[in-house]
């Protein structure tokens, strides 16, 4: 995160409170935290179910980042047990429990990518099958903070239930266990998107069971991803990774709906919220687009990477020229059917997602659109350019 000056600290005070921000529970408590020359231990909890972040994992790492900033301890609780469990906030369906291995290679790529944005050397990173994989007694003494009634309240389970889709007992305690993590390492704030929001409150609840004083609450948005509709997700295939090679990051956020470009500049940029507002006002979509998508890929990859992801986007995308590079993949017949050759060049995952792929047009070869997914391709050039929907190009060799 870049800044070409370091904010003062009501400045900070003020951004972490307000910029960014769905709901802070308990505020003016916070605020005179903040305020106070107390160092205060900010938790954030780690589901460990996926290696992979985005930019709408970015939005609570940043906020983390500026309570850094103030110099408060980030803690983070990975949850190699509860990750065993799994969380069930918003999920229609049980969740696959992972194996310890999972959860613990998940975890290495995780930090790794977190560390684009969070000083990492000034995280406490705590994993906890420390307090929860023990004993029987603590579960036993967790059980009490909570209740059915609670546990049936919450809209996912009751969803599950009106469809006859089951719901464990062991699901039902993955609150109270997250609540058992805030007790053991002592939070005073527990940072998460609004789907977090009741894990955090039975924080709040466990706590209190156990004599100690209440965390404040404070979550952040969730964003949506490139299909403007459903929020940012892997599973949904409409996310931007922190990963992503800076000319695939530039092109997926040129790809976001015009009513979501003021949403990431507030939640994915530290431009200012004024100078958001006068972008709005004088430029164009396009240009506003073409803003964001630098600044963003500025802040992961650098100025000189946006600069050539910006020339390569006007290139391929505006020019309707070539990309400068094209990658060869080398194919061993000399014939083959295009759903056949798009599955063995690596274009499609199967035949069926190839069949797909040419008859809703999204295929072209030598320029020219094919709808028939049995025409004979053969090797007439040593070299033949297939394009996939508008961003994807592939040399085929035949050897």
């Amino acid at each position: 995160m870049k800044s070409s000056r370091r904010p003062s600290k009501p400045e900070l005070v003020k951004t972490i409170l307000g910029r960014g921000v769905d709901r802070v529970i308990e505020r003016q408590h916070l605020e005179l935290a903040l305020n106070s020359p107390r160092k205060l231990r900010v938790k954030l909890g780690i589901d460990p179910t996926s290696p992979d972040l985005h930019l709408g994992h970015s939005v609570v790492l940043r906020k983390l980042r500026q309570f850094q900033d103030l110099g408060h301890k980030v803690v983070f609780i990975i949850g190699d047990f509860t990750g065993q469990i799994g969380d069930p906030s918003g999920q229609s369906k049980e969740r696959k429990i992972l194996s310890e291995k999972e959860v613990r290679g998940n975890m290495g790529k995780y930090l790794s990518q977190a560390g684009k944005i969070i000083d990492l050397n000034k995280v406490e990173t705590r994993y906890n099958s420390e307090w929860l994989g023990k004993n029987v007694k603590n579960l036993l003494l967790l059980a009490q903070a909570g209740t059915v009634q609670q546990v049936i309240q919450r809209a996912d389970f009751r969803a599950r239930i009106k469809q006859g889709r089951k719901v464990t007992l062991l699901e039902t305690f993955y609150p109270l266990l997250q609540g058992f993590d805030s007790v053991n390492i002592k939070a005073d704030v527990e940072i998460g998107g609004t789907d977090q929001l009741l894990n955090m409150l039975m924080g709040r609840q466990v706590q209190s069971h156990f004599g100690m004083p209440q965390q404040d609450v404070l979550t952040v948005p969730l964003i949506e991803g490139t299909d403007g509709v459903r929020k940012m997700s892997k599973s949904y295939g409409n996310y931007i990774g922190l990963n992503d090679l800076p000319k695939d990051m530039f092109g997926k956020i040129m790809s976001i709906s015009d009513g979501l470009v003021s949403k990431y500049f507030d939640l994915c940029t530290d431009i200012p919220q004024d100078e958001i507002k006068k972008d709005m006002d004088r430029l164009g979509p396009r240009d506003r687009k073409i803003k964001l998508a630098r600044e963003i890929v500025t802040l992961y990859h650098g100025e000189k990477e946006a600069g050539e992801a910006e020339q390569e986007f006007v290139r391929v995308f505006q020019k309707k020229e070539l990309p400068q590079k094209v990658p060869v993949k080398t194919v061993r017949k000399l014939r083959y059917n295009l759903a056949e050759l798009l599955v063995t060049a690596g274009l499609a995952a199967s035949k069926s997602e190839a069949r797909r792929l040419i008859t809703q047009g999204g295929v072209r070869m030598l320029g020219e659109k094919v709808l028939d997914p049995h025409k004979l391709v053969k090797s007439s050039s040593p070299y033949l350019l297939i394009k996939i929907g508008k961003k994807k190009f592939l040399r085929i060799r035949f050897k």
